[in-house]
């Protein structure tokens, strides 16, 4: 039932439907250890994620550099991926939607807070695009976030292997855990033929007639090359794992999204939703509002109003800013003019991951902005505890190590923090910080921020990059750009540890994205061979 329900995402969370995997302490984030959360059921983190689709800039993929990968060609696979339901108050870029895909999506309706903070962004220059997160043409701006919501229902990546979409030639094995691939010698080298895993009735081994396509995410995919002997090679021998191809960039360049939340107490109700959850019975009616009519604050993601920012003027005088490296027509993150900095998104209540626990209770409101790190330079990386499936990876996100991230996040919280003290919605409903013991309300140079990013910057749950597809003669690249991984032939892997670099957005429409562009190459694959036989 959690699953299904957007508004109790956290219910499936430090629990067995968990990875419940954490990072070791980070020095740059005082020493703090992050868990990080990832969904382990059927539809895997679609099903306790934000439910947001921002696809990022077109720009974004662009900069991969590969054939068949351009922000124009990429967009139209995470379009065909959905199935867009509009509202008559929205104003939608049709031509961008997808209207047949498994995964069905609408915009939020926003509670009074958000479309007040909507005013506070426009007033803080930065306009109105309603439906700038689905078209990618948008670096500096704000506009509505269509959500994997439908009807009161959350819609997850399940519904692409059941339902109406279920085929009796597909098996799903639930309680199952993946340990590595086998291989079987060839002329052309060691070819994937089968997959051994580990059941609650021990172990199995399932074998494949054409090819093997692994989907475990950013921190599991990797390890699973690594324990079927594909990887750093030094990696492998700590853990008694013969080598047999060896691959550097396994399990490195471990990409995420940083986030800040900053939380606001406003005296005003009927604002934000938290009388809904917070106070006194009122989340039993709230449960029992959605269980009857699937309606009401648990029918979505409490979520609110978001905005892209490029930060190039707020930091032109910045000592570092100015002296960085970067490439012609670049940004010293690597960034061009028509990509965002930062992603500003808000919730309608408090809330957030499980440290955030002053929840406003006796009639009390509470609010956040959330800045959000784009093109981060610092990398880390996913490596074996030991070549125990069951074992937690080692996941290393390395946050903060350069001090670029850092002054642009700061500057990004500043911002943030502009909007919501100063802009036009917002300036005369602030009551201060929340929890009121916290100051930053009242914050107006970048360098207090400091000290507050370190304490608090959290993932946004967006890890990338750890089986990274890039070109011949590139050491680091996993895979090629048709997804298949190099020294070996019937292995594929297909999920967000594909991308070289991330996405200016959020990393579920990529996902989607992916998935439909390895079923072409599949098809493809195999188009052509029989093409071949058929001429013999």
């Amino acid at each position: 039932m959690s699953i299904w329900l957007a508004g109790s995402w956290g219910n499936l969370l430090d629990s067995t439907t968990d990875w419940n995997i954490v990072t070791p302490p980070m020095p740059n984030v005082n020493n703090r250890q992050v868990k990080l959360s990832r969904g382990k059921f059927l539809g895997g983190c679609s099903g306790c994620n934000g439910t947001l689709c921002i696809r990022g800039s077109k720009q974004d993929y662009d900069d991969w550099g590969l054939d068949g990968w351009s922000g124009k060609e990429f967009f139209k696979y995470m379009q065909k991926a959905e199935t867009f339901h509009t509202k008559p108050w929205f104003k939608a870029s049709d031509q961008h939607h997808g209207n047949s895909g498994p995964l069905h999506v609408e915009p939020h309706d926003l509670a009074p807070i958000s479309e007040r903070i909507m005013e506070s962004f426009v007033s803080q220059g930065l306009p109105l695009d309603p439906d700038m997160f689905t078209t990618g043409d948008t670096p500096h701006g704000c506009g509505h976030v269509p959500r994997s919501v439908y009807n009161g229902i959350r819609t997850t990546s399940g519904d692409f292997v059941t339902n109406g979409y279920h085929r009796n030639n597909v098996t799903i094995m639930t309680d199952t855990t993946v340990d590595k691939i086998l291989f079987k010698k060839t002329p052309s080298g060691p070819k994937a033929d089968g997959v051994s895993v580990v059941t609650a009735n021990g172990r199995r081994t399932v074998h494949a007639k054409r090819e093997i396509i692994i989907s475990s995410g950013s921190y599991c995919s990797p390890t699973i090359l690594m324990r079927s002997g594909l990887g750093p090679k030094e990696e492998l021998q700590k853990h008694n794992i013969e080598c047999l191809f060896n691959l550097p960039g396994v399990g490195k360049n471990l990409m995420d999204h940083l986030i800040v939340f900053m939380f606001y107490e406003t005296e005003k109700p009927g604002l934000t939703t938290d009388h809904h959850v917070y106070h006194g019975d009122s989340f039993d009616k709230t449960y029992a509002l959605w269980k009857e009519k699937k309606e009401g604050f648990l029918s979505t993601f409490p979520f609110g109003s978001f905005a892209f920012a490029r930060l190039d003027e707020r930091l032109k005088n910045e000592p570092l800013w100015k002296n960085a490296p970067r490439q012609p027509g670049r940004d010293p993150m690597g960034l061009t003019p028509s990509q965002p900095n930062v992603e500003l998104f808000t919730t309608e209540c408090y809330g957030g991951p499980k440290q955030y626990d002053q929840f406003p209770i006796d009639h009390k409101y509470a609010f956040s902005i959330i800045a959000e790190l784009f093109s981060p330079r610092s990398r880390g990386s996913v490596t074996l505890k030991s070549k125990d499936p069951l074992e937690k990876p080692v996941v290393d996100c390395n946050y903060l190590a350069d001090p670029l991230d850092l002054l642009v996040l700061t500057e990004a919280c500043r911002f943030a923090n502009e909007i919501i003290t100063k802009g036009a919605g917002t300036k005369d409903i602030v009551k201060g910080s929340w929890p009121p013991d916290l100051t930053h309300h009242t914050y107006t140079k970048r360098e207090q921020w400091i000290p507050y990013v370190k304490e608090h910057a959290t993932t946004c749950y967006h890890a990338g990059g750890t089986c990274a597809m890039g070109p011949d003669g590139d050491t680091n690249a996993v895979l090629d750009n048709k997804l298949r991984v190099r020294g070996v032939t019937g292995l594929r892997v297909a999920d967000c540890s594909v991308m070289p670099t991330l996405n200016g957005g959020h990393t579920q429409m990529p996902a989607y994205g992916i998935g439909e562009k390895c079923a072409d190459l599949i098809k493809e694959t195999w188009a052509s061979q029989a093409l071949n036989v058929a001429k013999l």
